[in-house]
C-alpha cells in the first residue's frame, strides 16, 4: 500500500486547533557538568481567538482592541460630520500632557 496525500487532513487539523485549541508545555534545563545553570518553563497556547477568549486568555487584549475600534469609528464619524472645528480637539498643536506647544518653556 502506498501512502496517499490527503489535502483534507491538514484542513481537519487546523479546524480542530482553531476550534478546540492546544497547549504546548516544555521544561528546559541547561546544565554544565551536571550543574543546572538555567531553567526555562515555556507554555504556548494555539487556538482561535474565540476559543482563547472562552478560556480567559487574551481577554484584556481583545477588550482593548474592540474599544480602540469603537473609538476609531466614532472619530471617523465626527470627522465626516465636521464636528472637529478646532485642531486642538484632535491633539494637533498640543503635547501629550495637555500643555500647548508654546507653553513648554515654563516646565
Amino acid at each position: 500500500m502506498r501512502p496517499r496525500r490527503d489535502d483534507e487532513a491538514l484542513v481537519d487539523v487546523l479546524d480542530v486547533l482553531l476550534r478546540d485549541g492546544a497547549i504546548l508545555r516544555a521544561d528546559v534545563i541547561v546544565s554544565v557538568a551536571d550543574i543546572p545553570l538555567l531553567g526555562l518553563k515555556l507554555t504556548a497556547a494555539i487556538a482561535g481567538m474565540e476559543t482563547m477568549n472562552e478560556y480567559g486568555l487574551f481577554e484584556e487584549w481583545d477588550t482593548d482592541r474592540r474599544l480602540a475600534g469603537i473609538s476609531r469609528r466614532q472619530n471617523d464619524d465626527r470627522e465626516q460630520n465636521g464636528a472637529f472645528d478646532d485642531p486642538t480637539e484632535l491633539g494637533i498643536g498640543s503635547t501629550h500632557d495637555g500643555v500647548e506647544a508654546g507653553d513648554e518653556s515654563e516646565n
